[in-house]
């Protein structure tokens, strides 16, 4: 008989014994991602301009997809340093059009190019890209004591994400909605979406606790 307390909804529990939310059970990639990544803080410029650009280019895909293609994505948009990036011209868009091992939608991938250059902007005015996100970052108040999924699935976009897309959209960046806001707060560590019960959740707020905000 196991001497674990019963499992919340939203938790699994893997092979190893470990609890997890209920979007990481499988496959392994995923846990990994869930396991050493989601949640995290981040405050590395590349890093979230990745991460808000592969958000984009999720729009009507899974996030699977994306990250079985994320190596792929690295390479071709030369490992998401912006200040490269927004040098691209119709070269490089080409053979960005060409690259089987990425998404090669047209929109997405222009998008990607133009954001380079409002990132540029950004990083200019705010000091860095860090310092700009994180300024996005919603008070403790405005989260949930307790999450399980039924919370989680209740709250919809932080009120933060719908702030954050909304002045990114008056700065001219593209493809970058609300529910991507949202996902990329819960992926950069700007909020703790590992509901309770999970084994990481007091790994990740911890990390958030000694975590120096930017700027």
């Amino acid at each position: 008989m196991s001497n674990l307390p019963p499992t919340p909804a939203g938790i699994v529990v893997g092979p190893d014994r470990v609890r997890r939310c209920w979007w990481a059970a499988q496959p392994e990639i995923y846990q990994a991602y869930h396991d050493d990544e989601w949640g995290r803080p981040v405050a590395d410029d590349c890093r979230l301009f990745e991460k808000i650009c592969l958000e984009g280019f999720q729009s009507g895909l899974s996030w699977l997809t994306i990250l079985k293609k994320r190596e792929n994505f690295r390479r071709a948009f030369r490992d998401f340093d912006f200040r490269e990036v927004a040098c691209f011209g119709p070269r490089e868009t080409a053979l960005l059009l060409g690259d089987a091992g990425i998404v090669r939608h047209r929109g997405k991938i222009a998008a990607t190019i133009h954001n380079a250059g409002r990132a540029i902007e950004l990083a200019a005015e705010f000091g860095s890209l860090a310092a700009y996100f994180w300024h996005w970052e919603p008070p403790a108040g405005e989260r949930p004591r307790r999450l399980d999924q039924a919370t989680l699935a209740a709250l919809g976009p932080a009120p933060a994400a719908l702030a954050l897309s909304k002045d990114l959209r008056r700065r001219g960046w593209s493809f970058v909605g609300p529910t991507t806001c949202h996902a990329f707060m819960q992926a950069m560590g700007l909020v703790n979406d590992h509901l309770d019960g999970c084994g990481f959740r007091a790994k990740v707020e911890r990390a958030r606790r000694q975590f120096a905000r930017p700027g």
